[in-house]
């Protein structure tokens, strides 16, 4: 029997890149799906979050994220540019941010098609991944096709229906609050949440004790 979860995720977020991959390769070994739905980052939802939290959180946070990822063996790098417009120096955030609509707004298009998780790490391996611009050119439309879509239909309908994609992705975070959390990445299944990218060996275990089996 195929067991089902869904992910809920932030393109900006370090630690969702950090768990979508391994996420990913769950799908690939196991009789499973599991459906992306993307969220804002809260960069969006709760713009003074960052100028809220303890002085020491953000320089923790990044020693971490860079730890986790050598000690999985992800490539990891800081984002070129940052899918947030956000002044470094005073923490504010800009109120015009194309970079993190569009790419949330594919996300969403790409769910849609039940392509989402396979996108998610196609996309966060350049933002995170160390490639530079990855906002420009073809690099988005690479990630896209190697996600099996059509970059020309996910681009137009991205341009088309925005608030469409936008009310999706808010009902996204609705779901996740209704399922028990706020942050990212928080993965649900049968109904239970399980935040942080160090949940995973969890997630497993419970999957297990459901009855995942291998392909």
């Amino acid at each position: 029997m195929t067991l089902a979860a869904e992910l809920y995720f932030s393109f900006r977020s370090p630690y969702s890149y950090l768990s979508v991959g391994r996420y990913r390769a769950m799908t690939e070994e196991y009789d499973l799906t599991i459906a992306l739905r993307p969220v804002y980052p809260l960069a969006i939802r709760q713009p003074d979050f960052f100028e809220r939290n303890h002085p020491n959180w953000l320089g923790y946070t990044f020693r971490d994220m860079f730890r986790v990822a050598q000690f999985h063996g992800i490539p990891f790098g800081a984002p070129r540019p940052d899918p947030i417009v956000q002044n470094v120096a005073t923490r504010t955030i800009a109120e015009d941010q194309p970079h993190i609509r569009r790419i949330t707004r594919m996300g969403q298009a790409a769910a849609r098609r039940d392509k989402g998780l396979v996108f998610a790490h196609e996309a966060g391996q350049m933002i995170w991944g160390g490639q530079e611009n990855w906002n420009e050119g073809d690099h988005l439309a690479n990630a896209l096709a190697k996600s099996g879509l059509d970059p020309e239909e996910i681009e137009a309908e991205v341009a088309a229906q925005g608030e469409a994609l936008d009310t999706e992705i808010a009902a996204n975070q609705d779901a996740l609050e209704a399922a028990g959390h706020w942050g990212v990445p928080t993965l649900v299944f049968e109904g239970e949440p399980f935040f942080g990218q160090d949940r995973i060996e969890m997630v497993r275990w419970r999957m297990e004790q459901k009855g995942l089996e291998k392909r």
